[in-house]
């Protein structure tokens, strides 16, 4: 970014591109591994997830525990190896607060550290198993069902027609958006794709559709990460949606884009 020769700029970009592309792979990859581990031990039903490989990369494994409270919504803990101990990252579900739960199966780690809803820790691989039995029976004691039920915030139900210029234009003045400012999220129900539903992306992990309601102007969709809920919106089958609206600049020409966070 302070680089004044655009040739140099170039090769630094690319090399930061690189490194992106690998960091995705990677996070891929070990969450595949993880899940697969999950799997195997038979813990698909467990109060919490807690993995293990001597293997995984250091750098992603914050990463892969959000990826894996995706699939099993609960208390999740990554663990690698790390010089002569394990280190691993922490991350929680909404309202629940995990650095409490550590701190209660505390007598197995050398050290931790964090807030409510991620951590960080390190122990000794002997005491790996024992923490693991101690922190998920902490959870099943503590946690209250209800938590381990994800669920979105639905900021206005609104239909297809509602969106329009002026709407756009109040939406521009509530930002920046960020974590004390989230983006709105809407719900609009009874819609249809106009048969051009399909998964795309290299493992057809997102979403693509054409939305309209009734007769109403139609929109596009993208939903990322819900290419497996395919098979709910195609076929011109009524869904219901909830999503944030973005901008999206191609070639020149602005269009407004539906942003898929879930559907039904």
């Amino acid at each position: 970014l302070t680089e004044y020769n655009l040739d140099q700029a170039a090769i630094f970009a690319s090399e930061i591109e690189q490194h992106n592309a690998d960091r995705k792979d990677l996070d891929k990859q070990i969450t595949y591994e993880a899940l697969e581990q999950i799997k195997k031990n038979n813990e698909q039903q467990g109060f919490t997830t807690v993995v293990y490989s001597e293997n995984w990369h250091k750098g992603v494994i914050g990463i892969v525990a959000s990826r894996l409270t995706e699939t099993y919504y609960r208390p999740t803990i990554v663990f690698t190896k790390s010089g002569d101990k394990l280190a691993a990252s922490a991350r929680s579900v909404k309202d629940f607060d995990i650095y409490n739960a550590l701190e209660s199966a505390s007598e197995h780690l050398e050290q931790f550290g964090g807030h409510r809803y991620a951590a960080g820790m390190t122990l000794k691989e002997e005491n790996y198993f024992a923490f693991k039995n101690a922190f998920e029976k902490v959870v099943e004691e503590t946690i209250h069902p209800d938590l381990l039920i994800p669920e979105i915030t639905v900021d206005a139900e609104i239909n297809l027609t509602d969106i329009d210029e002026k709407l756009i234009r109040i939406l521009k003045q509530f930002e920046p958006f960020g974590p004390q400012n989230m983006s709105p999220v809407f719900l609009t129900k009874e819609v249809k794709d106009s048969g051009y539903a399909k998964a795309i992306g290299g493992n057809e992990e997102h979403l693509k559709l054409f939305l309209k309601q009734n007769k109403s102007q139609g929109f596009g969709a993208i939903g990322f990460g819900l290419g497996n809920k395919l098979d709910l919106a195609k076929d011109k089958k009524p869904i219901d949606i909830v999503y944030h609206i973005d901008e999206n600049e191609f070639n020149g020409t602005v269009t407004v884009q539906l942003r898929l966070k879930d559907l039904r």
